[in-house]
């Protein structure tokens, strides 16, 4: 089967999960190292994020820079406001900065985001536009980040609606998807703060809808991370290196 995947249009679904969304970076690197080509690729949350980069150009090794040079700081910001906590206007700045000012249409991967009307609980697909405004959109987890209105519709996280965006990428035409589950394989630990608690009880309602939506997946990487936490930065590096060893595991088993 690994083989076949060659000679497909082969779609990257890369789910939300918050920090943990460093192992996608090590699922880029073993998808490179295998020669495995990717037609479209779609995201939600922080796979928009990583979504993004690798749609325009970016591989592994240069997200990786990214990732290990972020910390919360970087993303976030204390803000005032009755929708939420802190505001991601930060991650589209970062956007902006490594790939521009671009719109979906200047991809070199065809791209889209999920994210998730607040207003109707409607799924929405993100895939023309600001790039950098959608990414803020798909990362906006409810009551931490503050909605972003886009079309004069009150945007947030997408993984309330698909976490792994395995449909959007059969929409689009690709013909096998690989999809990365941040989230299957979590860990369970007490939360330590308010951040912690608020990413969990999100991460607790996407589970059972995650499970039928990642069903339709012809190959399904669920990395390791139940040593890993939702926030803290400093454990990118090794949340890249588990990526990677259990994404060429499920490569390997295909061969």
């Amino acid at each position: 089967m690994l083989k076949s995947l060659k000679n497909k249009k082969v779609g990257l679904a890369l789910g939300g999960g918050a920090a943990l969304g460093g192992a996608h970076i090590g699922v880029l690197r073993a998808l490179e190292e295998y020669d495995i080509s990717v037609s479209h690729i779609a995201g939600t949350s922080i796979g928009a994020f990583v979504a993004a980069l690798y749609a325009f150009k970016m591989n592994w090794k240069e997200i990786e820079e990214i990732a290990l040079d972020m910390n919360w700081l970087d993303i976030s910001r204390l803000s005032l406001s009755q929708y939420g906590l802190l505001s991601n206007e930060k991650l589209g700045d970062l956007i902006t900065q490594y790939i521009g000012d671009v719109d979906f249409d200047q991809a070199d991967i065809p791209l889209a985001m999920i994210a998730t009307d607040i207003t109707t609980g409607e799924k929405v697909v993100l895939s023309d536009g600001d790039v950098a405004t959608a990414v803020m959109a798909s990362t906006c987890v409810p009551g931490v980040f503050i909605p972003v209105e886009i079309g004069g519709r009150l945007l947030v996280d997408g993984g309330i609606v698909e976490n792994v965006p395995v449909t959007t990428l059969q929409e689009m035409g690709a013909d096998t998807i690989v999809g990365v589950d941040l989230n299957a394989m979590h860990s369970k630990k007490k939360p330590r703060n308010i951040i912690e608690v608020l990413l969990k009880t999100f991460d607790f309602t996407l589970m059972t809808a995650t499970k039928l939506q990642t069903a339709d997946a012809d190959v399904l990487i669920k990395p390791d991370l139940s040593s890993f936490n939702m926030v803290d930065s400093d454990q990118v590096a090794d949340l890249i290196e588990q990526g990677y060893a259990d994404a060429k595991r499920v490569f390997r088993d295909m061969a």
